[in-house]
């Protein structure tokens, strides 16, 4: 069921996609090459908690027999990683490295939720152009993100982006909608057909999320039950925001 937003609600929305911003605003200040993802985790989740909010990834159960659940306050994905990498004592940042962070807190009953590739050191121009492209798509997304337009239209701009820069998008995971849950309706795929799916209304939040491969779409889960890669190895970025749709654009709600 997709949940309409109340005036008071969004405002508990704003505060907590405040929250997500500024640690953003804290990990790009603070990442260089050495740090363990362990180190980025530790720094997200002390601002987090400064500024009265928790991380809602911390302990996340997918339910899934045999899957532990999420260990740790942020995911921290490298190069072909696409999402969902557990930060690690052991996993030390490399000049030239892209590393995607996902990261959802939790305040006053609210989530708010985004994402965003660094690139650490000097990185290649591959890498920089898939990140460039990458947070293009987001935009090229919300283009269509207006009360009015159906959620296909948002799904198909962002595909047809990706696929015109020669890159690929994953189909198995999606954006979705936002608020007292973690992940609620609609779902938000990186492709689809215009003119399908639910019919946007003022006062959705929807966090969209442009998950982009250098190479072909294949993925493979590691061992852990969390990590996904690449298949064929290549470069992958994500960026993500939480928007609302109000009568008029979409205002981007985890951006300072």
């Amino acid at each position: 069921m997709v949940t309409i937003k109340s005036k008071k609600e969004i405002e508990s929305m704003k505060e907590v996609c405040k929250v997500v911003a500024k640690v953003y605003e804290e990990l790009e200040q603070k990442i260089k090459p050495g740090m363990t993802t362990w180190e980025l985790d530790q720094i997200a989740e002390r601002k987090m908690r400064s500024l009265g909010a928790i991380p809602a990834q911390k302990g996340y159960d997918i339910g899934i027999r045999g899957v532990p659940p999420f260990p740790a306050s942020i995911c921290v994905s490298i190069n072909d990683e696409i999402i969902h990498g557990i930060p690690s004592k052991n996993k030390i940042i490399q000049e030239g490295d892209i590393v995607s962070i996902d990261t959802v807190a939790l305040k006053n009953g609210y989530n708010g939720d985004a994402a965003r590739t660094f690139l650490v050191g000097k990185v290649s121009k591959n890498a920089e152009q898939l990140v460039k492209v990458t947070k293009q798509a987001f935009f090229e997304g919300i283009k269509y993100a207006k009360a009015g337009n159906r959620i296909g239209d948002v799904c198909h701009a962002i595909g047809e982006y990706v696929h015109s820069q020669g890159y690929s998008v994953i189909k198995e995971f999606q954006g979705h909608g936002i608020g007292k849950e973690m992940h609620e309706d609609p779902g938000i795929p990186n492709y689809g057909k215009a003119g399908r799916g639910i019919r946007l209304e003022p006062g959705m939040t929807l966090a969209i999320e442009p998950m982009v491969i250098a190479g072909k779409p294949n993925i493979l889960e590691l061992d852990d039950g969390w990590t996904i890669i690449t298949e064929d190895g290549s470069l992958s970025a994500h960026y993500e925001n939480t928007i609302l749709i109000t009568e008029k654009e979409p205002e981007i709600l985890t951006m300072l």
